[in-house]
Order: C-alpha cells, then sequence, then structure tokens
C-alpha cells in the first residue's frame, strides 16, 4: 500500500495573495476531479502569481488532482523550472500551451486544459462545436481553435496557438481537448463547465439519431450580454463560493 503524501504547509512562507490563489488552484483540481474530468496525472490548470516575475502555480507531476494541496503546489518560472527546489518536480512539456498563453495574455490569470472524452470527441469533429444548447452559445461567442501537431512539446507550436487562441476565452484543441481562460480560477472553471457541457449535449444529442433544431445564428451574437446578466456581473465568482462548499462536504482538505 501507497504511503499518504504528506506536505509541510506553506501558508506562512508565501504572501496572503498567493496563499489565496493556492487554495482556489487546489480546490479547481479537486472539482477537476470530482466532476471526472481529469485524465490520471495529466492535463494542468496554471495562475499566474501577480508581480513582474511571470511566476506562476500549477501541479505536482505524479499527484492525482484529487490529492492536491494549497502546499503542493508548485511555483514555476515561464519556462516551467521550479522556484523552490524541494518541492516536487513538474512536467515543463504539460507547461507549453499553458506559457505560450500567459506569454501574450495578460488577463488570463488562470488556463485550464483538459482531455475530457466528450471535449476530444468534439475536438475531432470536423464542424467542432455547434449551437444545439444554450450551454454552447456562451462559447460559441468567444471560441477559437487549434490544429493538432502531435504531443505539445515544440517550441515553435507556440506561436501558432496565441495566434489561433487571439483574445478568445474558449479554445478547442483539435484532437485532443479543450481550453479555457480566465481573469481568475474561478472564471475559469465556470468557463470549463459550461464548454464542458456543451459538449457532453452535443455528443448525446448526434447518438440520438433524429433530425436537430440549431439555435438560430442571431441568438448567438446576444449571448455575451445576456451572460453577464445572469452571473449579475461576477461571472465566475457566483457560483465559486458554493462550489467550495460542494468540495468541503465531499473532498476536504484542500487549504491546507
Amino acid at each position: 500500500m501507497s504511503e499518504r503524501i504528506e506536505i509541510p504547509s506553506k501558508k506562512d512562507q508565501v504572501s496572503a495573495e498567493e496563499w489565496q490563489l493556492r487554495v482556489d488552484l487546489a480546490a479547481a483540481y479537486r472539482l477537476i476531479a470530482m466532476y471526472g474530468w481529469d485524465d490520471l496525472i495529466f492535463t494542468h490548470i496554471s495562475v499566474r502569481i501577480p508581480g513582474p516575475d511571470h511566476q506562476f502555480l500549477i501541479n505536482p507531476y505524479g499527484m492525482m488532482f484529487d490529492e492536491i494541496t494549497a502546499s503542493s503546489l508548485v511555483r514555476i518560472d515561464q519556462e516551467g523550472n521550479k522556484i523552490n527546489p524541494d518541492d516536487f518536480d513538474v512536467n515543463p512539456a504539460g507547461f507549453t500551451i499553458h506559457s505560450a498563453v500567459h506569454a501574450v495574455r495578460e488577463d488570463a490569470a488562470c488556463v485550464m486544459h483538459t482531455h475530457t472524452r466528450a471535449g476530444v470527441a468534439v475536438s475531432a469533429q470536423s464542424e467542432g462545436l455547434l449551437p444545439l444548447s444554450q450551454q454552447s452559445l456562451f462559447p460559441l461567442s468567444n471560441l477559437s481553435y487549434h490544429d493538432y501537431e502531435g504531443v505539445a512539446l515544440r517550441e515553435d507550436e507556440k506561436a501558432r496557438l496565441q495566434a489561433d487562441l487571439g483574445t478568445n476565452n474558449f479554445m478547442i484543441l483539435r484532437n485532443h481537448g479543450l481550453l479555457t481562460t480566465g481573469s481568475s480560477v474561478a472564471d475559469a472553471f465556470l468557463g470549463m463547465y459550461v464548454l464542458q457541457t456543451a459538449c457532453e449535449i452535443q455528443i448525446q444529442a448526434l447518438s440520438g439519431n433524429r433530425e436537430l433544431t440549431p439555435v438560430p445564428a442571431g441568438i448567438v451574437d446576444t449571448i455575451q450580454q445576456q451572460a453577464s446578466q445572469a452571473t449579475r456581473g461576477l461571472g465566475g465568482k457566483l457560483a465559486w463560493p458554493g462550489l467550495l462548499r460542494k468540495l468541503d462536504r465531499v473532498n476536504p482538505g484542500y487549504e491546507k
């Protein structure tokens, strides 16, 4: 039997601002696991630490998402090198996509990437995400695509990924998965929840062997304003406290 991983608390070693980011990011990892969007130890969520150093928090390579804590998260630089040599190792190759986004998008404090079955399935469909549900409209108003180039290891792919993403907050990586960005962990998570749900609905709708009714094109153009009204201008922060309460009930300890 494997021993439980014990991580000394970093709460007194970092600023209050960084600690709050650590708590939110650890919660996001556990929520990803709770909703079944994880892929063993693979994929990442990263969050930028405010300041001139362009440093980030990311998961320790080898830990399951449902066991990540605030103190286990690793602080890295733009190249994926860990700042504290005593921290767990990270997967620098896995940070290629994230570093590309963070390098050109100051507004993208958090970058979230998943390999869900529904997400990869939609990414493999030539038409991509279809306007088949209310959930699909929010990503469709702010969505881009990036063609598959193999495992994201090459430095030269970053420029193409950056150009494809542009100013959008949703991206479908062809034959690969989903990506969302946000000004906070809460915003990136809500974006992923909506995009993932839209993909699940699409796969189920297409499997029904019935003629489908797409949402009229004109409605997509008005959905962003409606989204802000629906969340009272709070975005992901409206749902985030409730998500944390749910996580406290089913998998507490992320804040350690």
